[in-house]
């Protein structure tokens, strides 16, 4: 069962009951929705799946590119694709747009999450990257006594790319901003890494469990939803979640063009982003982590990370 939850405007927060854990769940599910990222969703699936997720839960958001045809080439037998293209408004006086994303993390929850010990809910420009450890599994090892953790952005600007360069976005974007605990607008974000079994309401960057919104670090430090907003909450010792927001200059004026995930004046919608990309570039410093994490897996082993 899942319940809407309205503000004025927009409806971003649902509610559900949980999934029943299902015998024998295990492993790390994605879930994505995604609108034709061709160019990037081999390498970002390919990563991933060598990281150790178990299962890809793939919204389609209207796909007219080879996205999907290039998702099951990468994983084989891994995906798992909805169609998911649609603009929902509640009824009634309110009439608030329903949030699309929002949606599909609610109803993959519901229905996919009683297989696995883990979900997550990321998009083309964000990879999780194992930092000591072997996989995303093995880094989540410690931390079975939580139920929701949260991961903070570590934002990634265009790396003077004026144009998509050959070689892919791990091996070409390696500077970011240097604080993740940034006041900047739009760049103190978090994605959450959950037990589904639990999850009682879902917002894009906030997650609530057993109607909670109590969350860990991924060193397994507590705090509620304010207080992971503290510089002291910060932690990537385990688990580093990337962001790739830009990428190109090219492929950054094209998602501009998009527009956002709910209706926006186009106008506010250019303002908010330019205003962020600088936020995101100014200071920046140098971040291997991802192919570091290629390299040692290549090697076969667990060694550390160079990142700053």
């Amino acid at each position: 069962m899942l319940r809407i939850f309205g503000r004025r405007g927009a409806i971003t927060k649902i509610g559900l009951t949980p999934p029943a854990p299902q015998a024998g769940r295990g492993g790390l599910a994605v879930v994505l929705i995604v609108r034709n990222e061709e160019r990037h969703i081999a390498e970002w699936a390919r990563f991933h799946a060598a990281a150790g997720v178990a299962r890809f839960v793939v919204y389609d958001n209207g796909c007219t590119d080879g996205t999907l045809a290039a998702l099951q080439a990468a994983v084989p037998g891994l995906a798992t694709v909805i169609p998911w293209d649609q603009k929902f408004t509640a009824g009634g006086a309110s009439g608030g747009e329903i949030h699309n994303q929002v949606l599909a993390y609610a109803h993959a929850t519901r229905n996919f999450g009683g297989a696995f010990r883990w979900m997550t809910y990321i998009d083309v420009d964000e990879f999780l990257v194992p930092k000591r450890a072997a996989s995303l599994p093995a880094a989540l090892a410690h931390l079975d006594s939580c139920r929701n953790i949260s991961l903070p952005w570590h934002m990634f600007g265009r790396n003077g790319h004026d144009a998509p360069p050959e070689g892919g976005v791990l091996a070409n974007y390696t500077s970011r901003n240097p604080d993740p605990m940034s006041d900047s607008p739009g760049l103190r974000r978090f994605k959450m890494i959950v037990d589904p079994c639990h999850v009682t309401a879902i917002k894009v960057h906030t997650v609530w469990t057993d109607g909670s919104d109590a969350t860990c670090n991924d060193r397994g430090e507590a705090a509620d939803a304010r207080g992971r907003e503290r510089s002291g909450f910060y932690s990537a010792d385990h688990i580093q979640l990337n962001h790739y927001y830009t990428r190109s200059d090219q492929e950054l004026r094209a998602k501009i063009a998009r527009g956002p995930n709910l209706t926006t004046p186009d106008a506010d919608h250019l303002r908010r982003v330019m205003r962020k990309v600088a936020a995101i570039e100014a200071g920046q410093i140098e971040d291997r982590a991802a192919p570091d994490f290629l390299r040692r897996l290549a090697a076969g082993g667990t060694g550390g990370t160079s990142v700053p």
